[in-house]
């Protein structure tokens, strides 16, 4: 008897995509061993990405193109609609897809084998950040979990994420319920992870890489390599992005009468910050990256 292969709908978010939607369309709809339907939404644009895969998904009953409602101006918030929007129920996975990388073929039908051996829920792994002038470069975010990571950082990048079915739907009655604060945090691949962990989703981080990452200068966020992004990341949590992110999230779940580290984050007096200190070994899951948020609460600039 001949098994179902897996179903995977695929949320791709698209703005102004003309230049790279064709690869990274090829590299989704030739994954091996898997069934796909990738499902994309197209922020209002000056170019002509809406009219193209409109084109496209006229020859091609595998690419399906959601109506143009509102201007996002973000990847954040079309990511959120297409999710919310998304009919899960024929599918086993959801995976997301930014508009310019390239997938390696294998990419979802390891997702579904890693996700089964580990019993886990959610999948998100590993990517290779490149650039057109030939330079690679491998993102490794697959260090061992902390108590409280996901309220100061993200699994990776949200191109990784692969969802099961009943995870989806759960995240799905979530963001519906609580659709403006959704809104209001700018990274969802940030949300997601946030909200996974809090629930007690089990999660699998990848190191193998299945993503080529494709780096320039429309990246909402990019591969933080660097020092130009270096100092970008200081400047944020300098001026207070990064925390007052964190306290979105934080109130976006109904974190905030959770005692510990959450509580700690939502204070904004000097003696919080000492508190966080002492707590910094549970937050980022790099070391360097604690060691860095140590020095920047010592510094004050944690704010």
């Amino acid at each position: 008897m001949m098994l179902r292969r897996p179903r995977f709908a695929v949320a791709l978010a698209a703005y102004n995509g003309m230049l790279w939607i064709d690869d990274q369309l090829s590299s989704v709809l030739e994954q091996r061993s898997v069934d796909v339907v990738v499902f994309i939404s197209v922020d209002i644009s000056s170019d002509e990405t809406y009219e193209h895969v409109l084109s496209l998904a006229s020859k091609n009953s595998r690419i399906c193109v959601l109506p143009q409602i509102e201007r996002f101006g973000g990847a954040a918030k079309n990511f959120y609609r297409l999710i919310r929007d998304i009919d899960i129920s024929g599918f086993d996975y959801l995976a997301l897809a930014d508009q310019d990388d390239i997938w390696l073929e294998n990419k979802l039908i390891r997702a579904h084998q890693v996700l089964i051996e580990r019993q886990a829920e959610v999948y998100s792994g590993n990517v290779m950040a490149f650039w057109e002038d030939g330079r690679q470069r491998l993102l490794d975010k697959a260090q061992p979990m902390r108590a409280y990571d996901y309220l100061f950082e993200a699994a990776g990048p949200g191109c990784s994420y692969v969802m099961g079915r009943a995870f989806t739907q759960r995240l799905q009655a979530f963001m519906e319920e609580n659709w403006s604060a959704v809104n209001e945090v700018a990274l969802h691949d940030w949300l997601i992870y946030a909200y996974g962990r809090s629930s007690e989703a089990q999660w699998y981080i990848d190191p193998w890489p299945s993503v080529l990452y494709r780096q320039h200068g429309g990246n909402v966020v990019g591969a933080n390599v660097g020092v130009r992004s270096a100092l970008s990341r200081i400047r944020r949590i300098k001026g207070g992005w990064y925390r007052d992110e964190s306290r979105k999230i934080i109130r976006c779940l109904g974190l905030e009468d959770t005692p510990g580290i959450a509580h700690i984050i939502l204070k904004k007096e000097r003696l919080s910050a000492i508190r966080l200190l002492v707590e910094v070994n549970k937050t980022r899951r790099k070391l360097t990256d604690r060691i860095a948020l140590a020095l920047f609460i010592l510094l004050g600039l944690y704010r």
